[in-house]
Order: C-alpha cells, then sequence, then structure tokens
C-alpha cells in the first residue's frame, strides 16, 4: 500500500485500494492549497520547460518499470519467464530476480533496480513491494507536478510521510522473542506464501543463519526437499570406495598430484629410459603421500580444489582404492568454512601436518543416489558443530533454482527479525491503519488495527490470528527506500551524458 504525507494537515492520506495493493490517487484538490502562507500559484512551472520535461521522462520510466513486476507481488502474485541472451529460461516471481535479469536502459529506471537491491541487502524481502511502492510514488508526484506544485514540496513531502509511516507502523509492531520457534515460522511461511513453492513451506525448520548449508539437487519434486543435521557435499567420491563406516575424515589444501613446472621451465626427455625414471619418481611420489595418509588413521579424505594443477591423479585414485581410502575432491573453497565448522576440523596445509590428531570421526560417510544427482553424506559426527545443511530437489532447473531464491527470502525474513526484532500483520493491515480511508476504515476506526485482506479467503479477517505476519524491518525498510529514492528522481532536472575518459 502507498502513502502520501498531506502537506496541509500533516496527515497520512490513503488511495486506491488494498486490494489492487498498489495505486495511488492523492491532492485531488491541491490547486488551492495554500504551504507557509503561500498559495500554489506561485510554485508553478513552466509546462514545457527542458526540466519539466526531462522530470516527466524519468517518472514515466520509473512508472513503467513498477507495473514490469506490480502483477507479481503478493501471494496470488503471477510469475514472469525470462530468457537471457543465451536462450536460458527463467520463471520467477521474485523482484530482485527479475530485476536484476531486466535489460533497462534508462537512468531513472536503473535507480529503481538499485533501489531492489538495497531491499534485498538490508531486508532481504520486500523486494517487489519496494519498487511498486516508488512507482506509486511517482504516478502521485506527476499528479502533483501537474497541478503546479514545486518538485522541493513534494520532496520533503515525501520525507515527512516516511518519517511519520515508520513511527505509526512501530506503534503497531509486536516484539518477538528469538526463542519462540512458531514466531519466527510464521514470518517465514508469510514470505514463502508469495513464492512458486508456497505449498511446500512447511518443510522450513529453523536453525542458526549463519550455520545453514543450502544444496541444489536435480531430480524428485519440491516435496523431497530435507533438512540434514550433518553434511552434505554434491561432489562425487573418486574411485571404487563409495561407503566408509567408522570414517576419521581429514582435510586437506595441498595436491595429491605430481608437481608441475612454473610457466618459465620445461622438462625434457630425450629417450625411454628418461621416461622410465620420470614415471618411477612420479609414482614414487604419490605413493610416499597416500602411505603417510593411511599411517595417520585416516580412511576419508577431503581435498580443496586447486587451480594451479589437478588436485588428485589417476595413479593416487588407484592407491587409495587400494589402501580402502574414500576420496572426494575439488572442494570448493567457500565451502572450507562450514565443513571445518560441522565436522570440528581444520585444514590441513602441507603433509607434515598430516597426523591422526588432525582428523574427526564419524560412523558413516557414504556416496547417495537422489534422483539423477549423487552427493556425499557425513552423518553420525562425532562433535558436530550446530549446522544443518538443506537439501533442495526439484524436477527441473527451472523450479529448482525458484526453490533456492524462495528458501533465501525465507531465512532473509529470519534475518530481519534478528536485526529488528517486531513483526507486525501482512495483508495490506498497517497499510491500511496508515491512512485509514479505504475499504477497511470503518473497522480500523474501531480499533482493529489488525484487519486485512485475506487473499486466499477474499474476506476481511484478522490478520493475525490468520498467522500473517511480517518483520517490521521489511515495511519500514520498503517505505524509506522508495521515498529516498523517488525524492531524488524528483530533483533531477537535467540528464547529461559523459564523455569516456
Amino acid at each position: 500500500m502507498l502513502i502520501m504525507y498531506n502537506l496541509e494537515s500533516g496527515g497520512i492520506a490513503c488511495v486506491d485500494s488494498v486490494g489492487k495493493a498498489i495505486g495511488l490517487d492523492l491532492f485531488e484538490d491541491l490547486g488551492a492549497m495554500k504551504m507557509k502562507g503561500n498559495t500554489s500559484k506561485g510554485l508553478m512551472t513552466a509546462k514545457y520547460s527542458k526540466p519539466a520535461e526531462i522530470r516527466s521522462s524519468n517518472i514515466q520510466a520509473g512508472r513503467a518499470l513498477a507495473d514490469a513486476v506490480r502483477t507479481s507481488l503478493g501471494p496470488k502474485g503471477m510469475d514472469k519467464m525470462i530468457q537471457d541472451p543465451k536462450g536460458d529460461v527463467i520463471i520467477t516471481n521474485d523482484g530482485a530476480t527479475i530485476l536484476d535479469k531486466m535489460r533497462v536502459v534508462h537512468p531513472s529506471a536503473k535507480m529503481l533496480v538499485e533501489l531492489s537491491k538495497a531491499q534485498d541487502a538490508e531486508a532481504g524481502d520486500g523486494t517487489t513491494t519496494v519498487v511498486v511502492l516508488a512507482g506509486s510514488l511517482l504516478e502521485a508526484a506527476d499528479k502533483l507536478l501537474k497541478k503546479g506544485i514545486h518538485p522541493s514540496i513534494i520532496s520533503e513531502s515525501f520525507q515527512k510521510a516516511a518519517l511519520n509511516s515508520v513511527q505509526i507502523l512501530t506503534s503497531m509492531a509486536g516484539k518477538v522473542d528469538l526463542s519462540d520457534r512458531e514466531s519466527l515460522l510464521k514470518s517465514a511461511n508469510t514470505s514463502l506464501n508469495s513464492k512458486v513453492v508456497s505449498q511446500n513451506a512447511s518443510q522450513l525448520n529453523s536453525v542458526n543463519l549463519h550455520d545453514i548449508h543450502v544444496i541444489k539437487q536435480l531430480g524428485g519434486t519440491v516435496e523431497d526437499t530435507e533438512l540434514v543435521d550433518g553434511l552434505v557435499l554434491t561432489q562425487r567420491a573418486e574411485g571404487t570406495t563409495k561407503k566408509v563406516e567408522k570414517a576419521k575424515i581429514g582435510l586437506i589444501q595441498f595436491q595429491v598430484s605430481p608437481p608441475k613446472t612454473d610457466m618459465d621451465n620445461q622438462v625434457v626427455v630425450s629417450d625411454y629410459a628418461a621416461m622410465d625414471r620420470v614415471l618411477r619418481e612420479e609414482r614414487a611420489y604419490i605413493l610416499n603421500i597416500v602411505k603417510q595418509i593411511k599411517k595417520a588413521g585416516c580412511n576419508v579424505l577431503l581435498i580443496q580444489k586447486s587451480i594451479l594443477r589437478d588436485a588428485l591423479s589417476d595413479l593416487a585414485i588407484h592407491f587409495f582404492d587400494k589402501m580402502k581410502i574414500m576420496v572426494v575432491k575439488d572442494v570448493e573453497r567457500e565451502d572450507i568454512d562450514f565443513i571445518c565448522k560441522t565436522l570440528g576440523c581444520r585444514p590441513i596445509a602441507s603433509l607434515d601436518h598430516f597426523t591422526s590428531e588432525s582428523l574427526v570421526e564419524a560412523s558413516l560417510v557414504a556416496e547417495v543416489q537422489s534422483g539423477t544427482s549423487k552427493s556425499v553424506r557425513f552423518t553420525g559426527i562425532q562433535n558436530p558443530g550446530k549446522t544443518v545443511s538443506i537439501v533442495i530437489r526439484g524436477s527441473n532447473k527451472l523450479m529448482l533454482e525458484e526453490a533456492e531464491r524462495s528458501f533465501h527470502d525465507a531465512l532473509c525474513v529470519i534475518r530481519c527479525l534478528v536485526k529488528k526484532r517486531y513483526i507486525i500483520a501482512g495483508g495490506g493491515a498497517p497499510e491500511t491503519e496508515l491512512f485509514l480511508k479505504l475499504k477497511l476504515r470503518n473497522r480500523h476506526a474501531r480499533g482493529e488495527l489488525t484487519a486485512g485482506i485475506n487473499v486466499r479467503k477474499g474476506t476481511i479477517t484478522n490478520i493475525l490470528e490468520e498467522n500473517v505476519v511480517q518483520p517490521l524491518l521489511v515495511s519500514t525498510s520498503a517505505i524509506s527506500l522508495a521515498a529516498e529514492t523517488v525524492r531524488s528522481i524528483l530533483k533531477i532536472d537535467d540528464i547529461v551524458n559523459a564523455v569516456r575518459g
């Protein structure tokens, strides 16, 4: 819902309908309004001046971008099919994703794209809301400009409206106890209800956000998504050893492959005897590494991915198979911290430091087949960290990517509650309370501050009783950022093309 500050009374005025969710029709009669002792006639701008044309162009571009994502807002929002230049297709109703993939040329439209990114960084949710809100504020500003109101007056009014709105929403909010699992789930489910995977919102569990690892696996359906108390790696086990009980696990950051010369040097092999010596030395080098790893008692080895040379040679795989050591190579660098936290281990940078004390234990490490995908799971970890892995499954790549985006938004909602521990009702209830002039105005005037529109039932109900709640930070951030962006657009009176440096 959109709000705007009433210049004369200092109140919040409401326009359009909550069901439409975005629309602004403010100040129908501002022609004769007096501001600070001056009539609006004194604020008239030239209709056809260059600044007015530039301002109108900026407003129209912003409104067009907002209209493009307007229909994807809310639990009954529609999805967008996006095709990139390579022909790849994405289906989503996530505002941040839609705007990120759009080819935007106009400078003011690009400002709304950045606005969505700012909302995503601040709150993690409400990326569509903030753009649609900004678009409607631009629409209202356009009407006011045509009535002769100076852009600076409109800009100041939007700022006052945003500050007042944040205060009102804060007064309506209820505090959340982070130990109250049910309250956190209600907020996360509200976010998921507007996504493609809304029917699977019940799969969500609550854990510390910093200790969540999301893995995508093709095959199965979203209903097969599971939360694993342990470690799941998307890499496959090398060789023939696919299952190890009573595992002793080592994580190394060095390679089990022959060393390579640098770019400025080369090895010249002149005859078969020299070739044979090279192969024997390579064999002895690899065998020595494998023996030391086996001597330490390791039977599951994780190897960090290397950009310098192969992390694991074929000869090394042969020796590891003979010694019944399970090997997982090419572990991504960004996953190392999570693995260490989960297993309670430290990465080993050199063979000299590979000892039995550096190993960690687990009851079972096994490669698991899930649909068309394989993964390696670690269960029964002896001293596990407080981490979990969410394995998201989908029947196709499009569903898988949208499910991941949906879970990301739900987790960001929980992060919002950590940053600002307050929630407000959803369903248009807080916006309705802001302006008190919509279809629900009578019920709100009687003090029913949580009365809102239940989109699924098509009726007006107590939104709190329906468990439709959202973090306060999502709404306040959207209002503040949208108002700030619109104010910036209104103050632009020319566009200058810079010369390349």
